[in-house]
């Protein structure tokens, strides 16, 4: 007999999740029998429902707001990279026992490479990073592993700075933090920029951060996506620096978790980039 496999998306609220868009295309490009579904489920159920998916013939899923953290406490085992951020956005069963990986990690970075040129980080001594909750975490870790001299870290609130260079520091690379008020002192030197934070998005307050000083050749990325070219990085392209949007993080994170699901590692392509873009309403 044959079980189509089935998969989700769990956050609280859900409806804006963009993740079926992808995983939809991906079933259908590569002709598998699948289901990606929402699932809206409160922070008070969210721990049950970890023991329980696979009962209920789901293969695994995404973990999203506000359920990363609960997701790192509530598995069995976890990838040295959860580990490393305390955060899970990415289930599966293997041997009855529940696995967490977090893929936010991977994304950031294979956006990265393909947006900005392999070798990019070559030409980075100091990148600067704006904020400093999971996807903060996520981006620091990425960066991390790659030849990169400096990471300055700036939140609004300096205990989650703080926090977030304690849990990362050792390693190669020099981590600090720079007050909010100082942070376009950060902006002088830095060569990759990155908003973690969710200013600039549609119904948000703009992220204030004035970009004059930048230096030329410096590139600017932000994981905001609705927009998809946020006031940050319309600045940033007025002063012709290089811009990464924040679609492609969402894209690229989805590819470990479909792999291990149904079997096949898909691509991100332009015809998936087109797909997610007509739903945000981004021609």
């Amino acid at each position: 007999m044959h079980v189509m496999t089935k998969a989700f998306i769990v956050g609280h609220p859900i409806k804006h999740s963009r993740s079926p868009l992808i995983h939809g295309h991906w079933l259908e490009r590569h002709g598998r029998e699948g289901s990606y579904e929402r699932l809206d489920i409160t922070p008070a159920d969210f721990p049950d429902f970890v023991r329980t998916f696979a009962a209920r013939g789901f293969a695994g899923g995404n973990v999203t707001i506000p359920h990363k953290e609960a997701a790192y406490l509530a598995v069995d085992r976890r990838t040295e990279r959860a580990e490393r951020l305390k955060a899970v956005n990415t289930l599966w069963v293997e041997n009855g026992l529940v696995w967490g990986d977090n893929t936010d990690v991977l994304g950031f970075m294979a956006h990265l490479d393909q947006s900005l040129g392999q070798d990019w980080e070559q030409a980075v001594d100091t990148a600067f990073v704006v904020g400093a909750g999971g996807a903060a975490r996520a981006i620091v870790a990425g960066l991390q592993d790659r030849p990169i001299r400096r990471i300055v870290v700036t939140n609004r609130t300096a205990a989650k700075t703080e926090e977030l260079i304690r849990d990362f520091a050792g390693g190669t690379v020099q981590l600090e933090s720079i007050p909010w008020e100082k942070r376009e002192e950060a902006v002088a030197v830095a060569d990759l920029i990155v908003n973690t934070t969710s200013l600039g998005m549609a119904g948000q307050p703009p992220l204030e951060l004035d970009l004059a000083r930048a230096r030329q050749g410096a590139a600017v990325a932000d994981i905001v996506y609705v927009p998809l070219k946020t006031p940050l990085l319309a600045a940033a392209e007025a002063r012709g620096l290089r811009i990464v949007d924040g679609l492609g993080m969402l894209l690229h994170q989805a590819v470990p978790g479909f792999a291990r699901w149904f079997g096949v590692t898909p691509t991100v392509t332009p015809d998936l980039r087109a797909i997610v873009l007509a739903d945000i309403g981004e021609t």
